[in-house]
């Protein structure tokens, strides 16, 4: 099959019960209603992934400002397991890298990943992510507990002082205009 049979779609009302079967069956903790009551309301942070008309995968995501940081955080990626390593994982991360990058003022993208699960270590270590920090006993009721915290780091467009992000906008545009 070729990668074009991988596309993105919006979570809607409509289609919600299928993410949460999704992630019942790709997850091992489960996620409460107001996960996905935000999750409606997370626009582009929130995809499904069909695979030939099939939702097969989602990513969900928020926008974290703990720290004076922002960031972007990937709260599920996943697809079912007999679809795995088609790209699926790879299309809906990399919507989720472009957004922050068209937003161009996230700090980081970051994520927890139960310890044994190496896959998604793998999968994440691809993409120029790093083990930041481990958490113990982050999950309730799985084994094992414990976390990896996973994170990328971005480069901010935007400075955080408006002044300087001015005049390096007005030497672009004479630049521009020379060419």
């Amino acid at each position: 099959m070729t990668r074009s049979s991988i596309e993105l779609g919006d979570v809607t009302p409509h289609n919600i019960k299928q993410l949460k079967k999704l992630n019942t069956v790709v997850f091992p903790v489960s996620y409460n209603d107001k996960f996905y009551v935000d999750v409606l309301e997370a626009g582009e942070l929130a995809k499904l992934a069909y695979y030939n008309d099939i939702v097969v995968g989602a990513v969900c995501c928020r926008i974290d400002t703990t720290d004076n940081q922002r960031r972007l955080y990937i709260m599920t990626l996943g697809c079912l397991s007999p679809y795995r390593r088609l790209g699926i994982g790879t299309v809906m991360f990399e919507h989720i890298l472009n957004f922050a990058e068209k937003d161009g003022n996230f700090d980081s993208i970051f994520l927890h990943v139960q310890i044994n699960n190496d896959g998604a270590i793998e999968f994440y270590k691809k993409f120029g992510f790093e083990i930041v920090d481990t958490k113990e006993q982050y999950y309730k009721r799985i084994e094992p507990a414990d976390a990896h915290v996973l994170q990328k780091t971005l480069r901010r467009k935007k400075s955080d002082a408006h002044h300087h992000a001015f005049t390096n906008g007005a030497v672009n545009d004479k630049k521009d205009r020379r060419t």
